[in-house]
């Protein structure tokens, strides 16, 4: 028996919208963005975004509301379930990631504790 698919990270429709402007903005031809997590911070772990020129064999491809966003193998544990957002404030605009497996941030919201998710996770979360 199969196991349903479902997608590692959704978007918004304002996180789909702002990565249709990077798209549009390149300087080069892109595919997408890739999205990774990297350890340091405060709290351990930080989010990463880059231009994706091509997709690597090993990347997490995901379609959403018409934009390609690519997830870091090595991230995709610790993404499972995320949801993607865009948001302006009075100081600043910027993605937020709403993370299931994040355990805690820091002061500064630049850094995050993450949890990977498990086999007996992913079963509830269903």
């Amino acid at each position: 028996m199969a196991l349903p698919s479902f997608k590692v990270v959704t978007l918004t429709d304002a996180a789909a919208n702002r990565v249709k402007d990077i798209i549009g903005k390149a300087d080069r031809p892109i595919v997408g963005v890739r999205v990774g997590v990297k350890n340091g911070g405060c709290a351990g772990m930080s989010y990463t975004m880059e231009y994706a020129e091509s997709v690597s064999p090993l990347d997490e491809v995901v379609e959403d509301k018409g934009v390609t966003v690519l997830i870091d193998p090595k991230a995709v544990l610790f993404l499972l379930g995320t949801e993607m957002d865009f948001q302006t404030t009075k100081m600043s605009s910027q993605f937020v990631f709403n993370n299931p497996n994040q355990t805690s941030a820091c002061g500064c919201g630049e850094s995050v504790a993450i949890t990977p998710a498990t086999p007996t996770s992913l079963q509830t979360a269903g």
